[in-house]
């Protein structure tokens, strides 16, 4: 069981675990100790995240989601299995944390008359500071 928020968990039937080979320094051991943890979670057909939960979490772009709804994460920042494999649980937790928190909407809001001002006062001075630079003075006419 995989624990999100006191609520919500995830049955260890919904994830699927892989342990490969790890790249970078270990030495001997490296060749031989699949320590890095391939941790796959099926989003799209899981049967406890709610739907608002589901839409979001397929809703983002991100390059760890499959076109399959598939969400995959690879744990190899340590050397022992267990660390690694604590790692990924806990990433796949916090990427589901996110998504439990619906975004505030946006409210429109329109620009107030001062802050129009400003903006055209400041293109002015702008345009003045360029048209003044260089050898020849020209004037709009």
């Amino acid at each position: 069981m995989l624990d999100i928020d006191g609520v919500l968990t995830i049955p260890d039937e919904e994830l699927v675990e892989r342990f490969v080979r790890a790249a970078g320094p270990g030495g001997q051991n490296v060749n031989k100790v699949a320590s890095a943890v391939e941790l796959r979670f099926d989003v799209a057909t899981s049967t406890v995240l709610p739907d608002a939960v589901r839409a979001r979490l397929l809703a983002r772009r991100d390059r760890r989601l499959t076109d399959a709804g598939v969400l995959v994460i690879q744990a190899n920042r340590f050397r022992d299995q267990a660390k690694n494999r604590d790692d990924a649980r806990a990433r796949l937790a916090d990427i589901i944390r996110a998504a439990l928190v619906a975004p505030k909407r946006r409210i429109a809001t329109r620009p107030t008359r001062a802050s129009k001002e400003r903006r055209i006062e400041a293109k002015k001075t702008r345009s003045s500071i360029k048209r003044t630079r260089g050898g020849r003075h020209w004037s709009a006419e």
